[in-house]
């Protein structure tokens, strides 16, 4: 309890932590309504969200129900697709900078081929301000494996008889899918989407790291402060600048703009996932 509530106390106040705390009431809060880095920062990270969660929840859903089939070898590619959520986060990073790299990556080396009839050329993915935070959602994506294991877990709990009779009904896969298989998943994908969300909220160390290994400051959010996310703005206030207090105040907004989210799903899919449970 205490680390919270000694950060609330100095969001209100001037705190460098060479000096003693001084109170200035809410002039940490007005100035981040001022502060245009801070807005920056808030649509990057917001934009980033917006696209990795509904992606993230499709990709570890369909993944969930291709490993959910009666397939030979189905323990082995459950393995393999969890297996890259467990890659700590900055070796995976490295990893992923290698196949984004403009000139001589694995990925470009795959697109090449196929936009040349096109006259067209692949992306520098992390050094394009356009195309930086789109790299680090399909990133994102190669961690999805915690999600679809909870995914598997909760399709194998929907009951086979639900499945039998809207078969003789005369359903099909996708009437199935869409009648009985996402209805009872409610609970988990309310789940799945609310820990997402949050995540995304809070990105942070594949920026600093990429930005690190281009030899750029890691707080900058290079190219173009593209991927200068709100964690990043909040650590380099925090910790390269010695501004405690208004660092304090972006983490209490952070949190008030995460709880407000989880309060917005939580009314949105109250209906569904009562009537599963």
């Amino acid at each position: 309890a205490y680390p919270v509530l000694a950060s609330l106390y100095y969001s209100f106040c001037d705190y460098s932590i060479l000096k003693s705390p001084v109170w200035i009431g809410l002039e940490n809060y007005q100035d981040l309504v001022a502060d245009a880095t801070f807005w920056k920062s808030l649509r990057n990270t917001l934009f980033y969200a917006g696209l990795s969660v509904p992606l993230g929840t499709v990709v570890s859903l369909g993944l969930a129900l291709l490993l959910n089939q009666d397939v030979r070898g189905r323990p082995f590619f459950r393995v393999c697709f969890y297996l890259p959520s467990i890659v700590p986060i900055v070796a995976s990073a490295m990893l992923w900078m290698w196949i984004f790299n403009g000139e001589f990556g694995l990925l470009n080396w795959a697109l090449r081929p196929l936009l040349a009839p096109f006259g067209a050329e692949p992306p520098t993915w992390l050094a394009d301000p356009n195309w930086a935070k789109p790299a680090l959602v399909i990133m994102s994506l190669w961690g999805t494996g915690n999600a679809m294991v909870i995914y598997l877990a909760g399709l194998q709990n929907v009951p086979k008889h639900l499945y039998e009779s809207a078969q003789i009904d005369g359903a099909g896969p996708w009437q199935r899918f869409r009648h009985v298989t996402v209805p009872m998943l409610a609970p988990v994908i309310y789940f799945n989407v609310i820990m997402a969300l949050i995540g995304a909220l809070q990105v942070f160390t594949q920026a600093f790291v990429l930005s690190a290994a281009y030899g750029e400051d890691p707080a900058s959010g290079s190219p173009a402060r593209s991927t200068l996310f709100y964690t990043i703005y909040l650590y380099s206030t925090a910790f390269y600048d010695l501004r405690m207090g208004y660092a304090s105040a972006m983490a209490y907004v952070l949190f008030i703009i995460i709880a407000a989210l989880t309060w917005f799903a939580t009314r949105v899919s109250r209906e569904r996932v009562e009537a599963v449970q």
